[in-house]
């Protein structure tokens, strides 16, 4: 029998695969890319059709080693790095590397780590799909001749260490541009009017003033809502009208990379990048005890809603069996993605519906097993019966005036039994039912509330906002949101408060100096409109150096008119009251990695550093010191006693002036589920009801604080 050795990406993968493969296969694993551009250098030669200089990665050349030595040693290779551009050129590179040739069949690709999935995939090698190469070495010297280009001009201009990129800087310009609208927003005045009512005691109802003489009511002021009231001063109450309907509700279709990454940011709290590497660790391969290494979800990349017919059929039965035949749509549903998709693959999805959640969790790690079973839910309910929902709608008429009051009860739960999709603004549907009223039923006002409200500015981005817009403008693809997201943030461009995105002043500069001198380069069409060019290049209907010269040679132009125009721009360091105990100068407060924090204006001959202490007006429940906003090593914001190391109390949760009326001991301010603000008490040994300890900082793990007086 021939030998032959599969080559995939990481360890994981690696001992999941193997397990499916006979004694005559040997996997190994390359540990990610194995060259790319060099870091030192531009690598890319622009006056010979833009040919790239590729270098062994540093620290590959042990694996490289390995590698050679066991493809001596077979008759085959295949190559199973993932099933996407990026895999396609690791697949290529290596190759090069350990001199395949490329022509032979050689790749194999999957989309699920399953026993099936692997078997068939290696009887059915094919050649390096050298379009797909092509398309991802374009982005790569894209963004190489970008980021080496224009990064140097900041340093000059700006403040060294700067680096601006192709994707990231629209990215931040959006978040500035979103400022921007915040800052000139200028509210609007409005009010509404709430009425209680009822025909009996048993039954009291709400609805809200809807219309004056037919036409939608707007109340922009006070005196205007006095001048309502007064008229609907001992007015009669008559039920003018009632609708009933049954509406259908369709469940959401399974999880895309985005809708992946929105959902888990406002479900779990997850950011982009921490949602793809639990779910990359999902689809490497989990080991399940006896059942070894199983790759849990498909693959994660992904713009597409497609299942295939075997998953599809197998969650069916699944759903008959546990939920009964009402539960199971008479079609099977496929939902077609919006917009332009590549639909290389298919939607996310548990590998086997009929492994749920709470049978595998004992392998999982709280992370793996709150993502798995989020995708695992959407995707059962995305092939469940719609959901049946009685609507009624009734009008009050009083005058000239009509009130309208809407309620819904739930008729037959269908998919809402397993899951209901999330929302950005974090509301809460409420379900209210309808005293059984009919068209001519007079009602009693028991109370009429004015309510003054003011018109919003748009919200800030938080993740998932950020990667909807990104995916909605044809920025990036499913691979690049989450390092975007990332990269922004390092930068310093960008910094993340409440889940929220705020630009720094940094990128405030650096986005309006892009502006003014590369419109294009930070132009959101523009970006969307090469990557439509770089799908071109994978489909082989563009060739990648003609796309590269059009865009380099203006930008090259571009170039040298900026490096002229632009002054020297200076970004002032904020100067702090904190005096450098070193050499008594004022030290200044600069932007690191995480966050904030002073350093002495005196580098490098004075290199005094110390941690930004932010103080929040309330004293510490230990000792005489005061709570002050501090930073984990992670980045992650958290409170503490100003008198650290003597005094060692921290939570996670904003200290409150407010005393807890059971013990005296300091309230905490904490998020509900449902967004609103609680106070909780910090002393574990409270006996108020229902409420828990502030946690203890330490390391990755939350311990109580044990509060006692000193």
């Amino acid at each position: 029998m021939s030998k032959t050795l599969v080559i995939v990406e990481s360890p994981a993968k690696a001992k999941s695969i193997g397990k499916y493969l006979g004694k005559n296969y040997t996997v190994k694993a390359s540990m990610g890319h194995v060259r790319d551009l060099p870091k030192s250098q531009f690598g890319v030669d622009v006056e010979n059709a833009f040919s790239p200089k590729y270098i062994t990665i540093r620290g590959k050349g042990d694996i490289l080693k390995e590698l050679r030595s066991a493809v001596k040693k077979v008759d085959h290779v295949l190559l199973a790095s993932d099933p996407d551009r990026e895999g396609e050129a690791i697949a290529w590179h290596l190759t090069k590397l350990l001199e395949i040739d490329e022509e032979t069949p050689c790749r194999i690709e999957f989309n699920e780590i399953t026993k099936n999935a692997i078997q068939a995939a290696v009887k059915q090698p094919r050649r390096i799909d050298v379009d797909r190469v092509n398309a991802q070495q374009a982005r790569r010297i894209l963004d190489r001749l970008v980021g080496y280009n224009l990064s140097p001009l900041l340093w000059r201009k700006v403040k060294k260490g700067l680096s601006a990129g192709r994707v990231q800087s629209v990215a931040v310009r959006l978040i500035c541009d979103r400022e921007e609208e915040i800052q000139a927003f200028i509210p609007e005045e409005y009010w509404t009017l709430t009425g209680k009512f009822l025909k009996s005691a048993k039954s009291p109802f709400e609805a809200k003033l809807h219309k004056h003489k037919n036409k939608k009511i707007v109340i922009p002021n006070q005196e205007t809502m006095d001048k309502i009231l007064a008229e609907l001063k001992g007015a009669a109450y008559v039920v003018s009208n009632v609708t009933r309907k049954e509406r259908l509700r369709n469940p959401a279709p399974p999880f895309t990379t985005s809708s992946l990454q929105q959902e888990a940011s406002r479900k779990l709290n997850f950011t982009s990048r921490k949602t793809m590497v639990v779910a990359q660790q999902l689809y490497e391969g989990i080991d399940l005890g006896k059942e070894g290494p199983v790759g849990l979800v498909t693959y994660i990349r992904t713009d597409s809603t497609r299942v295939s017919e075997t998953a599809i059929e197998e969650t069916r039965s699944f759903i008959m069996e546990r939920f009964g035949p009402a539960y199971v749509p008479k079609q099977p549903r496929q939902v077609v993605a919006k917009g332009k998709v590549q639909d290389a693959h298919e939607a996310i999805r548990p590998t086997s519906v009929n492994r749920d959640p709470d049978s595998i969790k004992q392998y999982l790690t709280n992370d793996q097993f709150k993502l798995y079973k989020l995708i695992w839910s959407r995707f059962l309910a995305s092939q469940m019966a719609s959901a049946v929902i009685d609507t009624t709608s009734m009008d009050i008429s009083a005058g000239d005036y009509l009130f309208r009051a809407t309620g819904s009860i739930i008729k037959f739960p269908g998919f809402m039994q397993v899951y209901i999709e999330g929302n950005d603004d974090g509301h809460k549907e409420e379900e209210s039912v309808l005293p059984e009223l009919a068209k001519g039923d007079k009602v009693q006002a028991k109370d009429l509330t004015p309510k003054q409200h003011f018109t919003q500015p748009p919200p800030r981005y938080t993740d998932a906002t950020l990667v909807k817009v990104l995916e909605e403008k044809g920025i990036g693809r499913p691979s690049t949101y989450a390092p975007i997201v990332e990269t922004i943030q390092r930068r310093g461009y960008v910094v993340r408060e409440n889940k929220q995105f705020y630009p720094t002043e940094l990128g405030v500069i650096v986005v309006d100096l892009l502006k003014n001198h590369f419109p294009e380069i930070i132009n959101v069409e523009f970006t969307a409109d090469m990557e439509k060019k770089l799908d071109q290049i994978a489909e082989g209907e563009q060739q990648w150096a003609g796309v590269l010269r059009d865009f380099y040679e203006p930008f090259s132009q571009t170039l040298e008119t900026a490096e002229e125009a632009i002054g020297k721009v200076q970004v002032a360091d904020e100067v702090s009251e904190e005096i450098c105990e070193q050499c008594g100068r004022n030290m200044v407060i600069k932007l690191g990695r995480y966050g904030k924090f002073l350093a002495c204006p005196g580098f490098p001959d004075c290199r005094n550093t110390k941690p930004l202490l932010e103080p929040t007006g309330v004293g510490c429940p230990k000792c005489e010191g005061e709570m002050v906003l501090r930073r984990s090593k992670k980045g992650r914001k958290f409170y503490g006693c100003s008198r650290y190391p003597e005094c060692e109390f921290v939570t996670w949760d904003m200290p409150t002036k407010e005393k807890c009326t059971q013990c005296g001991e300091m309230m905490v301010e904490k998020k509900s589920r449902g967004k609103e603000k609680v106070l909780q008490c910090v002393n574990e040994h409270c006996p108020s009801k229902g409420e828990k300890a502030a946690s203890n900082i330490n390391g990755n793990k939350k311990k109580t604080v044990k509060n006692n007086k000193k």
